[in-house]
């Protein structure tokens, strides 16, 4: 095996730089036509568990039938209510549920900062980091994470390269 000079030996990304990037990745599944979101749910730097925003299991989604919030000019971050997607930190958390994961002491990567909602739902499941590097028009989790202790973090939005040696 031939020695690398030290300008070949290639920066490994942090830990929360790599788990945000799976989270980019797994927003590539969303069905969703406004915001392609991920998130990943980490606890001891394992990932526990995925989610994406799309339908339900086994029901039409928007690219088949059109989005109701667009039709009816509902902007960001407001009524939540209507949307056939589940938001991706509900589908992790609900997919930690369904194969008996648990999530409580995790910390969730997500693509976008959470609504309020889904917020709740976080801060039920005993998650106790949220990181993320992009933001939602929903700001109103913010009072919620506080007062629960629940860690909000920010960071640069990742390096999307592969990198490989020859």
């Amino acid at each position: 095996m031939r020695r690398l000079r030290k300008a070949h030996i290639l920066k490994r990304p942090e830990w929360d730089e790599y788990f945000l990037k799976m989270a980019y990745l797994v927003a590539e599944r969303s069905t969703c036509l406004r915001h392609h979101v991920g998130a990943v749910i980490v606890r001891n730097k394992r990932l526990l568990t995925t989610g994406y925003n799309g339908a339900a299991s086994g029901v039409k989604d928007c690219r088949e039938l059109g989005c109701l919030r667009d039709e009816n000019n509902i902007p960001s971050g407001e009524r939540h209510e209507i949307c056939r997607a589940i938001h991706a930190e509900q589908n992790a958390i609900i997919q930690a549920g369904l194969h008996g994961i648990d999530i409580s002491e995790s910390s969730i990567y997500c693509t976008h900062s959470p609504c309020i909602l889904c917020a709740k739902m976080i801060v039920n499941a005993r998650i106790k980091t949220f990181i993320t590097s992009g933001r939602y028009a929903d700001k109103s989790f913010r009072k919620l994470f506080e007062e629960a202790g629940l860690r909000y973090k920010i960071i640069a939005p990742p390096q999307f390269t592969i990198k490989r040696l020859a």
